[in-house]
């Protein structure tokens, strides 16, 4: 019942949804910048590839002269030549730790 409340909430004050829960928000500059809300860690960083955690699934980027710069705890920027974005979306019954 509270989360039902909570959303008339969210939607009477306009709030975005990444800002109240745990969905990750992608937001890609051109093709040499992309921000990552709401992301859990770095698998794996190389200078042409780079997969980040999220809740709901893991993002692959692929390109080359990769730079990670943290906004945030919750927030990452990776910049570079961005040639290709994939995402491994998890299943609603896989544990995501």
């Amino acid at each position: 019942m509270k989360k039902n409340h909570f959303r008339k909430i969210d939607k009477l004050l306009e709030i975005p949804k990444e800002v109240y829960s745990n969905e990750v928000k992608i937001t890609i500059v051109g093709f040499e910048e992309i921000i990552i809300e709401n992301y859990q860690g770095i698998l794996e960083y190389e200078e042409y590839f780079v997969r980040i955690k999220t809740h709901t699934g893991i993002i692959n980027i692929n390109g080359y002269g990769f730079n990670l710069e943290n906004l945030s705890n919750d927030d990452i920027k990776v910049t570079g030549k961005i040639e290709g974005i994939e995402f491994e979306r998890l299943m609603e019954d896989e544990n995501v730790n």
